[in-house]
């Protein structure tokens, strides 16, 4: 069973093994530095259907599948799904999924939905209530520009702070089997709001969740950053990124021999013009699968923590001039 080390942060007694995993992205994302490492490219935006919302669902859809076929299952193998999505009530999520007939939980964690439905799915499995769960997540850069930003023939130009939604998707399954790799612990994040209201400075507005649920895990199990291969933050971008290493530096932690962003690896702000990186629920569930889960299950790193980022605010509180609360939740995954 799981032991509580101190509120919100847990370690697995008997590790939950990652069954299986798949990644999914769109053309630019197959472009970029990581194309490679996805199970699947797509090119086309609309993924073969009518509007950008049918395509993102399909997205999910289809890496859920994918993972589903490389861990040599069937979907009434799978006894629970952890899934969302930034759409409105997570319809990329229900309209996915909703063929697969697989018992569903629905989450909201923004940018940190995978990392959230990974805690939940061990502490599901751990629990007994479960043999095998999955986590599933997406994004896509045009449902999420019209329902945040502007629509996308506004032709609006996007400050240097910003960062581009990616069009991705990522799918584990997780089991009580034995196996590697593990998850062997994890830290759920607190709402953590810093004043930042801008929602072309993300990275900014996520970064101190960031530290803080570093911080806790470090600091609740007595190690530190030179114990892990890789300290994996969501999508802080350039910018949230260094100010997440300096907010820890602060605290006598440094991490930025370790600290690695999915955000910053997806593009080469460079050359594809994304200024300070990607984001998105798909963006880091699609790194964690395409990159780093076969690092570990490789045996080319041992241990890694994944600490998800996520801006918890709506169209509505921006219009209302709110601020941007965060969280971040963190998973720590071992060989």
């Amino acid at each position: 069973m799981a032991e509580q080390i101190e509120r919100g942060v847990f370690r697995l007694t008997t590790p939950v093994s990652v069954h299986s995993f798949a990644s999914a992205a769109g053309g630019k994302e197959g472009k970029g530095p990581l194309g490679s490492c996805f199970d699947m490219v797509i090119e086309d935006s609309h993924f073969g259907t009518t509007t950008w919302e049918k395509a993102e669902s399909r997205f999910q859809k289809e890496t859920m599948c994918a993972a589903i076929r490389k861990g040599s299952l069937v979907k009434e193998d799978i006894d629970a799904v952890f899934a969302g999505d930034l759409i409105n009530q997570c319809t990329g999520s229900t309209y996915g999924l909703r063929e697969l007939d697989i018992p569903f939980l629905g989450l909201y964690g923004a940018c940190s939905t995978m990392a959230e439905g990974l805690l939940l799915s061990s502490l599901l499995i751990d629990s007994g209530a479960a043999k095998k769960a999955a986590a599933v997540t997406s994004s896509h850069f045009s449902t999420a520009e019209r329902q945040f930003r502007f629509p996308l023939s506004y032709g609006g130009q996007r400050t240097p702070t910003s960062q581009w939604t990616c069009t991705a998707s990522g799918a584990v399954i997780l089991s009580g089997e034995s196996g590697s790799p593990n998850v062997v612990g994890g830290c759920i994040g607190r709402i953590t709001d810093m004043g930042v209201s801008d929602i072309n400075n993300m990275g900014s507005a996520m970064a101190p969740a960031a530290a803080a649920t570093i911080l806790r895990y470090l600091r609740a199990t007595g190690t530190s950053p030179a114990d892990y291969d890789f300290i994996v933050t969501g999508d802080l971008g350039t910018v949230g990124s260094k100010l997440a290493v300096e907010l820890l530096q602060n605290e006598d932690i440094d991490i930025s021999a370790q600290h690695r962003d999915c955000g910053v690896m997806i593009f080469d702000s460079d050359e594809q013009d994304t200024h300070c990186g990607g984001s998105g629920c798909g963006c880091s569930a699609s790194v964690l699968c395409g990159y780093f889960l076969p690092m570990l299950k490789d045996g080319k790193a041992n241990n890694i923590l994944f600490a998800a980022t996520g801006a918890l605010m709506s169209p509505m509180t921006l219009q209302q001039g709110e601020n941007i609360p965060s969280i971040s939740h963190l998973v720590h995954l071992r060989y």
